[in-house]
């Protein structure tokens, strides 16, 4: 299952496609843990207040989906099953593990992460990997990735570890201890297949990876 915006989650139903699996997208999906696994997509921000925040400069909330993906990301972390979160599902996931958003980055933050106004081009920059981690396996210590985004990552999440860092301390990738569970700050599902571009790492492996876990889940 794909849970994005109203607007559609296309980008992120042809990479699934395009890995092997088999996509359902929707805006604001009922409570099911009948399927495989749950990506969790990109869109605006989160309610402060869902992370005990006052509003620091939070935009374009969405009540309901916070409410739906927040209740679909606990269900699947109890249930065990797999989970990617990108860019807003990143932070989603962090706070329904009980951590919480650096609201907004500022202007140094934009200068790197956050399309300008009026551009149809994300934001490209080096991120630091954890050669140990998933992102470290694909990629190797050092990766060229896109970013549109004035939000990150602050407190961790109960059993989340950081995987990848980009100037000036962003989390740009997470991984769960124990379960199959990982997300990122960044958009791979724009940076593969259709949308595969020369200056960034190619972000197949991530969907590929989600999917080889559905896989493994439904067979057990």
């Amino acid at each position: 299952m794909i849970s994005g915006s109203a607007d559609g989650c296309e980008n992120y139903i042809r990479a699934v496609a395009a890995a092997g699996g088999d996509p359902t997208g929707t805006y604001c999906p009922g409570l099911d843990t009948g399927y495989d696994g749950l990506l969790l997509a990109g869109g605006g921000d989160v309610d402060p207040a869902r992370f005990g925040q006052p509003d620091r400069g939070s935009t374009e909330i969405d009540a309901d989906r916070d409410a739906a993906e927040l209740a679909l990301a606990e269900a699947y972390l109890a249930a065990g099953k797999p989970i990617l979160g990108i860019c807003r599902g990143h932070q989603v996931l962090n706070i329904a593990l009980g951590g919480d958003l650096i609201q907004d980055l500022g202007p140094e933050g934009d200068l790197f992460h956050q399309r300008a106004p009026g551009a149809d081009q994300d934001k490209i920059h080096p991120v630091r990997c954890r050669e140990d981690a998933l992102i470290g396996r694909f990629y190797g210590a050092l990766a060229m990735v896109n970013s549109s985004h004035h939000q990150a990552v602050d407190r961790l999440g109960r059993g989340l570890r950081a995987a990848a860092w980009s100037e000036g301390g962003v989390v740009e990738a997470m991984e769960h201890e124990t379960l199959p569970v990982s997300s990122v700050q960044f958009h791979p599902e724009r940076m593969c297949c259709a949308l595969r571009r020369p200056d960034t790492v190619d972000g197949r492996y991530f969907f590929e990876h989600f999917i080889a876990l559905c896989a493994d889940r439904r067979r057990r």
